[in-house]
């Protein structure tokens, strides 16, 4: 590791609990943190799925009044936050839980914003914008992928601009996380195979981010060995236990690897793909990731390599270039065994949206605006960002 002269930091909840039936402490942990009345935010999906009735049970059995708010999207937006706020005050609401992947967590996080310090989710664009703490605050993960649940991290989508705004805050973390594969078997594989692929995306990006560490190291290790380990798995039997606890320590250490390391151009690429066509971030995500990782693999061509072992490649006797490009490979067969689109065009197809070539220079210019791409470990041009753009269509 080179030496800089520089202070890091690394932060996570101050309590995490994972495991089958950790759901059960919700009640107690939230009188902990000192809250009575909480918003239950979450969104149709859970709720259908009947996994907001097993935490509103919980909450039943403590006597413990609350609100729900459910109407968040895929890709939550201004309007959904600003909604959220408008509940949560209506109706006296102390505290907050969050029940979802990443959408839910995001649009929790933008409503505690708010809430506990004014104005609108527009003014927390970008890093540490909040003056504030939250009000007591506990996450409720129900995917294995975003890692949102424990992150500083919350991506809302400006309506006005089509535009993913990118929130990096260090008081927007969770007090508390909770991850029970209990609530996660339930997950149809299509969604599975979405949020997992963004767990590895997580822990790739931190993995050979500018700014990575021996701490964040361990944590993306561990979490792309954990991946390719259960992923599959999880996806060929979503009642699988383990494979679904495998998966929900899988995503949490990738979360805390980039929760510290931050990302890169997959991020700030994907970010746009979903504030311009509203598609699936972790899909984004997994479409985008082998051709961003081909793109930076000159930049660190011993992590890449690395990976290619940690994924279970063979690289006996291969120079350190050709063990990286395993790596690349290893990632395209994961991603199409559990079913990811090939191209921008069929995942277009898959959500009856024209994904068109001529809005990549659109896209590049506000992907060049993301803070993801600052810890990406090569420097790009618009022309090398459009250029993986159009490999990727």
């Amino acid at each position: 590791m080179a030496v800089r002269e520089e202070v890091y930091g690394f932060f996570i909840p101050s309590m995490t609990l994972i495991g089958i039936g950790a759901s059960k402490e919700i009640p107690a942990k939230i009188k902990a943190l000192g809250g009575s009345k909480p918003l239950l935010v979450t969104d149709r999906g859970v709720v259908a799925a009947g996994i907001c009735k097993q935490v509103t049970d919980l909450l039943d059995q403590a006597s413990m009044p609350y609100v729900i708010y459910d109407e968040t999207v895929p890709n939550p937006t201004d309007k959904n936050v600003h909604d959220g706020v408008e509940i949560f005050k209506s109706n006296g609401c102390d505290s907050l839980i969050t029940l979802g992947g990443g959408s839910s967590h995001d649009c929790g996080k933008g409503i505690a914003l708010i809430v506990s310090n004014g104005g609108k989710i527009h003014d927390y664009e970008g890093v540490d914008k909040a003056t504030k703490p939250l009000m007591p605050y506990l996450a409720v993960n129900t995917t294995a992928g975003t890692a949102s649940e424990m992150t500083r991290f919350a991506v809302i989508t400006d309506t006005s601009r089509h535009v993913k705004m990118a929130i990096a805050d260090w008081r927007v973390t969770p007090g508390i996380a909770i991850d029970d594969p209990l609530l996660m078997v339930g997950m149809p594989p299509a969604l599975t195979a979405a949020t997992g692929m963004d767990a590895l995306t997580h822990a790739v990006e931190a993995y050979v981010s500018t700014i990575a560490t021996p701490m964040t190291d361990a944590c993306a290790e561990k979490s792309i060995a954990l991946v390719f380990q259960y992923l599959r798995k999880a996806v060929a039997n979503g009642q699988d236990i383990e494979a679904r606890e495998g998966m929900c320590f899988a995503q949490y250490l990738g979360g805390m690897a980039f929760n510290n390391a931050s990302l890169g151009y997959v991020h700030s690429m994907a970010h746009q793909l979903g504030g311009f066509y509203n598609l699936p971030h972790g899909e984004c995500n997994a479409l985008l990731l082998p051709h961003v990782e081909q793109f930076n693999l000159i930049a660190n061509v011993d992590k890449f390599a690395k990976m290619a072992e940690i994924m279970g490649e063979n690289t006996d006797g291969l120079s350190r270039r050709d063990a990286a490009e395993l790596a690349i490979k290893a990632i395209r067969q994961l991603s199409a065994d559990v079913g990811i689109p090939a191209t921008l065009v069929e995942l277009g197809k898959r959500y009856n949206t024209n994904v068109s070539a001529d809005d990549i220079p659109t896209m590049t210019a506000n992907a060049q605006k993301d803070i993801c791409r600052f810890t990406n470990p090569r420097g790009a041009t618009d022309k090398n960002i459009a250029d993986i753009y159009a490999g990727a269509m």
